[in-house]
């Protein structure tokens, strides 16, 4: 059973389309990095999944429930962690945890979730008094009280210093282990990389790609960046490099030469050059980066939308 299940979604505010004809699937168990540009429909597809906003069309299934029918019960088996969530600035750490844990009817230990989020001996403090990247640590403690089904992470690592956003990282692994299906909406490219399975991307409000990092590498042909050192390099001298199986594109600066390739293709690429009379004095390759692959989707017009 997938964990959800959106069937020809389309949302309408007015004359403005946020969601266009969306269709997608989340298996059970899986870590899925949804990204898209501010104003590609992300917020208003996690709405919908949540039973705030409903569809103009098509049909939402969160956890084998149909959304608008049983959005009770959705939300009582998801954990959420909003984009902008804003702490109650009179209640403890503790209260809000507590809050939660009677909101959801389950037995949970406010002080090990607490421990568990990095806010352990903060608990009796008053959450106005907390940094930003407390308020973010507890809003995810209040996500996962009672070990939902699902988790909605919209934006989790706001706020975080490295070593909060590497501990978030490491719970969203632990989740994924006991067999948590999360959610994971982000900018932080970096962080959706590390820790998802599966990537789509919203432009316009319609699913322009989904798969792995790597599938979506193969997709647009971006294996890896090639970045030589030479003496010098003319665009003449780069075309027996272009004319290589594997090269996507290379392009010069005078001193470097950037080449698109195949990992394989960089030893011809290097003899090319040399052959040219090219000097080489230093090389290194860089995978393309999910950022890479995520402005190829979201700013190529030529961008090929894909089912899902």
């Amino acid at each position: 059973m997938p964990a959800i299940e959106l069937d020809g979604v389309t949302k309408r505010f007015d004359d403005v389309t946020a969601v266009d004809d969306l269709s997608m699937t989340v298996p059970e168990g899986e870590v899925f990095g949804f990204l898209g540009p501010n104003g590609a429909g992300k917020s208003t597809t996690i709405n919908m999944l949540l039973d705030f906003v409903r569809p103009t069309t098509g049909t939402v299934s969160v956890l084998g429930m149909d959304a608008q029918e049983r959005g009770v019960a959705v939300r009582e088996r998801t954990g959420v962690l909003p984009e902008g969530f804003s702490v109650y600035e009179r209640l403890t750490g503790r209260q809000h945890i507590e809050f939660a844990i009677e909101s959801k009817t389950v037995d949970a230990d406010p002080e090990a979730v607490l421990e568990r989020v990095g806010l352990d001996g903060e608990g009796d403090r008053k959450a106005g008094g907390y940094s930003k990247g407390m308020g973010q640590r507890l809003a995810l403690g209040m996500a996962l009280v009672g070990d939902p089904d699902l988790l909605i992470l919209d934006e989790p690592s706001s706020g975080l210093d490295p070593a909060g956003a590497k501990e978030m990282r490491e719970i969203v692994r632990e989740e994924s282990s006991r067999g948590a299906t999360v959610f994971f909406s982000s900018h932080v490219l970096g962080q959706v990389e590390a820790v998802c399975d599966t990537v789509g991307i919203l432009r316009e409000g319609r699913l322009v790609a989904r798969d792995s990092v790597e599938g979506l590498r193969d997709a647009v042909g971006g294996g890896a960046t090639l970045s030589i050192t030479v003496d010098s390099a003319s665009e003449e001298q780069l075309e027996p490099v272009r004319r290589i199986g594997g090269v996507d594109s290379a392009m010069t600066d005078g001193g470097t030469v950037s080449v698109q390739c195949d990992p394989e293709a960089k030893t011809d690429v290097i003899g090319a050059l040399e052959g040219e009379g090219v000097s080489v004095k230093d090389f290194e390759t860089r995978e393309s980066s999910l950022e890479d692959l995520f402005l190829a989707y979201t700013e190529d017009e030529a961008a090929t939308e894909v089912e899902a």
